[in-house]
């Protein structure tokens, strides 16, 4: 007998809480756990909504219950006389959601004289001062916008419809935070607009080195056909410092100039970009003048070449901010696409070596390789004793592309691209670009 007692002072105290919090969701403005200044507001669809809710329930009560709820209900009504305003102590965490209905962590409940409403929902259910009902700190996601508000250690603010998500990483683009880059001359390019992202000395000259070889891909592909034959001289093929990388190509071997670019643009050979530059406009000076012209054309301002290859010379430089115009532009054709990106190929026999396999330096863009970088869709090395290590890098994600371009680098090279793509991929995801 005394355990049914107990359950029906239960039902009585929650048939009591509903009916008043509906009165006060009637009365109008309902506060519930709110940083100060902030407040929800209730639609009329929302009072009609916890009316009726506790209409159902008072009315489910037997006979002998509802007797004393109008009992109690008349005491309660007595204390202040009209509906109040829901108020929570700072600590616990509370849900509002606007759309068909209130979403809270807690039930909305009026205190008695004295009562916060937490303390009168705990003694009605039994739990302890601050726990919560259901997880506290995430928002009901739905087609309408919602709002989190908590305290302690819980991040406030945080939603899971798509509305709030975005406005929360809108917000959070303050915090992404620029790369660090150790190189001496860096840049990252937004590629649709030519926005500078990130610069290091974006406009100081640098030897570029084998990176060079971006301008003579893009110049020969604007001067030849990818069937014509390439002979090599002696003098192209001899004409290189202590150290230079070849292929072994020597005067009177003939490749195609598809054959000639992969292995300029994989293996990075020298003899090749001078003969390409002899195919196309009879010496490697005159094809330089073209190299400058299309220089000045993709609109670098401080930007001369001497040779087709990036060997050192003191009149061949370059900057980070020029080297991405050209990879930009570079980028922009398919083939040199389609050759740039490719991993592996096989070089054809020519008089001092045999057919073999070349592979491409750029070590981002192996997937087995630790440094693989997903989305890459053109890049180049470089290095010279002058140079240091210099990297050209373009990678397309989501519809958005972005060049990065490191020189003078001590061995960072790799990281430092690394670093300023995560970034400007960072801000895309930030709404930033």
């Amino acid at each position: 007998m005394k355990h049914k007692h107990k359950v029906q002072i239960l039902s009585l105290g929650l048939a009591l809480a509903l009916s008043q919090a509906a009165n006060a969701f009637a009365a109008g403005t309902v506060t519930v756990g709110l940083a100060p200044g902030e407040t929800a507001q209730t639609s009329v669809a929302e009072t009609n909504a916890a009316q009726s809710s506790a209409t159902e329930t008072s009315a489910a009560q037997k006979t002998s219950e509802s007797s004393a709820a109008q009992s109690a209900s008349e005491t309660a009504a007595s204390q202040n006389g009209t509906s109040q305003a829901v108020s929570q102590t700072p600590g616990t965490s509370h849900t509002v959601t606007a759309g068909n209905g209130v979403t809270s962590d807690r039930p909305a409940v009026l205190p008695a004289a004295g009562q916060t409403p937490v303390a009168v929902l705990d003694a009605i259910l039994n739990l302890g001062p601050g726990t919560a009902a259901s997880n506290s700190g995430t928002a009901v996601s739905g087609n309408t916008s919602s709002k989190t508000v908590s305290a302690g250690n819980e991040n406030p603010g945080t939603a899971t419809n798509n509305q709030a998500s975005a406005t929360q990483s809108t917000a959070s683009a303050a915090d992404i935070k620029q790369p660090e880059v150790a190189a001496e001359g860096a840049v990252l390019l937004n590629a649709a607009t030519g926005e500078v992202l990130y610069g290091k000395n974006q406009d100081q000259q640098f030897y570029p080195a084998s990176i060079t070889k971006v301008m003579t891909a893009l110049v020969v592909l604007e001067h030849c056909n990818l069937n014509d034959t390439v002979t090599f001289s002696e003098t192209a093929t001899t004409n290189l410092e202590s150290g230079a990388v070849a292929l072994g190509v020597s005067a009177g071997d003939q490749l195609t100039v598809e054959q000639s670019l992969y292995g300029l643009l994989l293996k990075s050979a020298n003899e090749i970009g001078n003969g390409l530059a002899e195919h196309v406009s009879g010496s490697v000076s005159a094809f330089a003048d073209l190299m400058n012209a299309k220089a000045k054309e993709l609109g670098c301002k401080n930007t001369h070449f001497a040779n087709p290859h990036g060997l050192n010379n003191e009149n061949h430089k370059t900057t980070p901010y020029d080297m991405a115009l050209i990879l930009r532009a570079a980028v922009a054709n398919d083939t040199f696409r389609k050759i740039d990106t490719t991993t592996s190929y096989e070089f054809p026999a020519i008089k001092n070596a045999a057919a073999h396999t070349i592979t491409m330096g750029h070590k981002m863009m192996y997937k087995t390789d630790s440094r693989y970088y997903e989305g890459i869709i053109g890049g180049k090395t470089g290095y010279t004793s002058k140079a240091g290590n210099t990297l050209v890098t373009a990678v397309e994600r989501d519809g958005v592309r972005l060049i990065a371009v490191v020189m003078k680098a001590k061995g960072t090279h790799y990281t430092d691209t690394k670093a300023m793509l995560d970034y400007g991929f960072q801000l895309h995801a930030a709404g930033k670009i």
